[in-house]
């Protein structure tokens, strides 16, 4: 049987982002392999995914940090690794595992002469316009180690526009997202009177009718800036809406700290991490969306899915997916009181100067969103995936 390495730094990114990915591999008669480092999992708080994907996993000790010394002992066992199981495709995601793969498989390629195709998909580049200074450090080392890739695949036009100045050994490629499915969702309908059990079995208290609920969804890190989003909050004290940030991680303690000295608890929650997205999405109102740095951003994509206008920053990624005006709003600062501004008037009662209501103006964004994910979606990308798979199936022969 063929067989396939998929390799990222943590995991669960694999069965949250790339399942489709694994199971067209499967379907292609591939075997596939999983090398991470299985004691450092994201989205979720084990690794069942994994087993239900029947993937036959690696352990790799990969560190945090690319400056970590433990970067050789990952190196190390994933040469290693290469050297045993004779893969006929690897594909890697993540910065430092899409670096320590493609020197690892390169060695590997002149140690046996083989041509095992290698593809790395960059999930946004560290570098982007403007980014900071040290981001730029990662510039020189991707456009590097192009030179040992055969598929460099892009998910936002900004990248893709910069890659294509790589020396990629073979072709870079765009492929817009990594293919959400949009079974499930409802149309886009007037939530106003409507039930919200989950969101309030979540947040633990029953809601009124009046109440309005934005949501967000994502990592708590400083790169997905959700201090932001309490500093909002606190501009719309006078709004009946509450907040809810879905997610866990190492700004857990620190956002709870600020919401209680801000004396927020009424108004912005913190339920950890959300099993069930769509239902979350399907009884909120709004999503807002303050990160700093994305690529094209999945949880977004989910809440247009569902039918949500959006309010987020004016970046990379997310100028692929909303327009402004259309689909919600863009916002051209990491201010509170400019994201405020913006919420006010999804949610104040008249639209401009015309007698449209603000809760017409939401469902016709969120419309306008549904119609355009469609473009990002699992039909739209599988097939896309499943051509570049295809064309490297006659690179693995002997020279």
């Amino acid at each position: 049987m063929k067989k396939a390495l998929l390799v990222t730094r943590v995991s669960g990114f694999i069965p949250q982002h790339e399942s489709n990915n694994v199971k067209l591999l499967q379907k292609m008669g591939y075997e596939v392999h999983y090398a991470t480092n299985l004691n450092q999992v994201v989205y979720g708080n084990d690794n069942h995914r994994l087993k239900e994907l029947e993937l036959i996993t690696h352990q790799i000790d990969f560190p945090q940090s690319p400056f970590s010394p433990d970067v050789r002992i990952a190196y190390r066992q994933l040469l290693a690794l290469l050297q045993e199981e004779n893969f006929d495709m690897i594909h890697c995601h993540m910065p430092l595992s899409g670096v320590l793969t493609r020197l690892a498989a390169e060695k590997v390629r002149k140690q046996t002469g083989r041509n095992v195709p290698v593809l790395y998909t960059a999930h946004g580049f560290h570098f982007f316009a403007g980014a900071p200074l040290q981001n730029w450090l990662y510039y020189p080392v991707e456009r590097y180690l192009s030179r040992y890739t055969d598929r460099l695949i892009l998910i936002n036009e900004e990248d893709y526009a910069r890659g294509k100045k790589f020396p990629v050994r073979g072709t870079v490629e765009h492929i817009p997202g990594v293919g959400i499915p949009l079974e499930g969702y409802k149309p886009v309908e007037d939530k106003t009177g409507k039930a919200r059990p989950y969101i309030e079995q979540l947040i633990g208290r029953t809601l009124s009718e009046e109440t309005r609920v934005l949501v967000t969804i994502g990592e708590l890190s400083k790169e997905k800036n959700h201090s932001l989003l309490i500093e909002m909050m606190e501009e719309l004290k006078d709004l009946n809406l509450i907040c809810i940030i879905g997610g866990t991680g190492e700004e857990e303690a620190s956002l709870q700290a600020m919401i209680k000295e801000k004396g927020l608890e009424k108004k912005v929650y913190l339920p950890g991490y959300v099993k069930q997205v769509p239902a979350i999405l399907g009884e909120a109102d709004c999503f807002v969306f303050p990160s700093s740095r994305e690529g094209l951003p999945v949880a977004m994509m989910e809440a247009m899915a569902a039918g949500l206008p959006v309010v987020a920053g004016n970046i990379r990624g997310v100028t692929d997916l909303l327009e402004h005006g259309k689909g919600g709003y863009l916002v051209n600062s990491f201010e509170s009181v400019d994201y405020a501004v913006k919420v006010r008037r999804l949610f104040t009662e008249k639209y401009g100067k015309s007698a449209v209501p603000r809760v017409q103006r939401r469902l016709q964004m969120g419309q306008w969103n549904q119609q355009r994910v469609k473009l990002f979606s699992r039909e739209v990308v599988g097939p896309k995936m499943q051509k570049i798979y295809e064309s490297l199936e006659e690179t693995n022969v002997e020279k």
